[in-house]
């Protein structure tokens, strides 16, 4: 005997909390889907556009809260713009983005529409780190300008729904993202302020750079070494001594801020990057 999908309340027309044989509670996304039901009406799955676990109960009550002032036809964009991320970046979604992106992205309309805007400090960083992302994220903004007319300040929105999407892929937690681009940020003043340099946030060097640092933190937490050079540490060390300082004030920097020991190795490849932008600028 085929078990069924049962509906255990319906939070509007297009959006069910049901139980599932298989995944116990699930969230049953489709248009017109909860239109009429009461609990304990049986659903059949194919009804389902989307189907997605909140397994954490205080996501559960989150979401439930979210429907009942999200506008209904709004909600029913945003639940096509979380099908479009998921088919752009072509993997599966850590399902906490349903809660979060809706969330934001409900309180960026509302702020868009009373002329209220954030500027977004990481925007070149963000760009650089995750560009399928960002550009995912742009077509976020775009689907949403032509749906509801909403109209962002340029590039500020684009980032943080890039960090939404990263987040969603990465099951990384946006709060510890915002933490690494802060500590990335701060890393690239005192580069500036040490060398007496202006980088040029959209050339290629500060790209580069950001990936550097970007990957180290990776390293950090993943306990990943890049192996030693003692050699090639006697030779940079004498040849570029300001770069090769400041890439061991940097990595004392990273180790203050990340509660944890920097492999040594670090600061070699940083003094390389390091002498690569005195050269550019």
């Amino acid at each position: 005997m085929e078990e069924k999908i049962i509906v255990k309340k319906a939070l509007n027309n297009n959006v069910l909390i049901a139980s599932h044989p298989l995944y116990k509670e699930v969230i049953l996304i489709g248009k017109g889907i909860g239109f009429g039901k009461k609990k304990g009406d049986v659903v059949p799955e194919d009804q389902a556009e989307k189907t997605f676990l909140l397994k954490d109960e205080q996501e559960q009550e989150q979401y439930r809260q979210l429907i009942s002032y999200v506008d209904q036809d709004l909600l029913e964009i945003l639940n096509d713009v979380m099908v479009l991320i998921e088919k752009r970046m072509g993997e599966t979604l850590y399902e906490h983005i349903h809660v979060a992106l809706t969330d934001h992205l409900s309180f960026a309309i509302n702020r868009a529409n009373q002329n209220v805007q954030f500027s977004n400090p990481f925007l070149f960083e963000i760009e650089s780190l995750y560009p399928k992302e960002f550009q995912v994220a742009q077509e976020v903004v775009q689907v949403l300008q032509e749906k509801i007319g909403v109209a962002f300040p340029p590039g500020g929105e684009v980032g943080f729904i890039a960090l939404h999407i990263h987040s969603a892929v990465t099951d990384k937690s946006l709060r510890d993202m915002n933490r690494h681009h802060q500590l990335i940020a701060k890393l690239v003043e005192i580069i500036e302020e040490n060398l007496g340099i202006q980088l040029d946030r959209q050339g290629i060097n500060y790209n580069r750079l950001i990936q550097h640092l970007h990957r180290a933190i990776e390293r950090v937490y993943e306990g990943e070494t890049l192996g030693q050079e003692t050699n090639l540490a006697k030779v940079l060390k004498s040849t570029y001594p300001i770069c090769y300082n400041l890439a061991w004030k940097l990595i004392k920097v990273m180790q203050q801020q990340l509660h944890t020991r920097v492999d040594e190795s670090e600061v070699l490849y940083l003094t390389i990057h390091l002498q690569r932008l005195t050269q550019s600028s």
